[in-house]
């Protein structure tokens, strides 16, 4: 491993993997990670080559959340810190292609919040998770107090948090915070075909997806039903509705581009060079 905070991998198939690159910490995040994972997920964000993302932990673990040792170290004041994981957590929620927490070892506090962040999380037997703020003398942060009680209800959501214990994948799993569990030999097989397939699927329709679904617990069936009709719409302006039909029409796989389809066509896709 080099000596940078975030790894970036190589795309292939319009699938970025972003590697938290801090093992001798556990990958515990710091200033720098924060600011690196900040400009990678900025990137991405503007990189329409970027069909698919997954984050990852170098080395065994995922993220022990923030480095304490370090925190003595920086000088600036606590909300200019805070400020740094909102601006990550915000960037992550809202990525507008789909996200995958590749989850191996240990997720805790601000590590885990990152996992939760992302659309899909996939763990091994080995995971465990923790809300460990309160042992800290500290409240959740990086979205844990929004993203816990939409995904596993209030009352788990009061568990976690208050008395931070540590759970394994399984229960996770079962309290809707893993998506699946698989074993650790087979989950980088198993995570590289999940990002692929999410890749090759329209972009467009996906981004669409992700905030509807997003923005869904906060709305009423009215609001809901006329952003789904803005979104669809949106969908219907890019000649992958088309090619869908097509597709279909001549029983082979669809390739989806999201261009609009008054755009005229460019070189393929990274995930149809395959």
């Amino acid at each position: 491993m080099t000596g940078e905070p975030v790894l970036l991998s190589a795309d292939s198939g319009g699938v970025r993997t972003l590697t938290l690159n801090r093992p001798h910490r556990r990958n515990a995040v710091d200033r720098d990670l924060w600011a690196a994972l900040r400009q990678a997920l900025t990137e991405a964000t503007h990189d329409r080559a970027v069909r698919a993302l997954v984050l990852t932990g170098a080395d065994g673990a995922f993220c022990s959340g923030a480095d304490l040792t370090s925190g003595a170290q920086d000088p600036r004041h606590p909300l200019d810190k805070v400020r740094d994981l909102n601006e990550v957590a915000v960037l992550l929620n809202e990525l507008p292609v789909p996200t995958v927490a590749k989850v191996n070892g240990a997720a805790v506090g601000a590590g885990w919040n990152l996992a939760l962040g992302c659309d899909l999380v996939v763990a091994t037997p080995e995971s465990r998770f923790s809300q460990i703020f309160a042992r800290r003398g500290l409240s959740p942060d990086c979205g844990g107090s929004w993203l816990l009680p939409r995904l596993a209800g209030l009352q788990q959501a009061r568990r976690l948090a208050l008395l931070a214990e540590m759970i394994d994948a399984e229960e996770a799993r079962s309290l809707n915070l893993v998506t699946w569990v698989v074993p650790a030999e087979e989950i980088d097989e198993f995570t590289a075909d999940l990002a692929g397939r999410l890749a090759a699927g329209p972009p467009l329709a996906l981004a669409g997806t992700k905030a509807l679904l997003n923005e869904g617990t906060d709305r009423t069936l009215r609001e809901a039903l006329a952003a789904e009709a803005r979104t669809q719409t949106v969908n219907f302006a890019s000649t992958d509705v088309s090619e869908a039909y097509a597709a279909f029409a001549e029983k082979r796989e669809p390739r989806f581009t999201g261009r609009w389809f008054r755009q005229p066509p460019t070189e393929d896709p990274p995930c149809a060079k395959q």
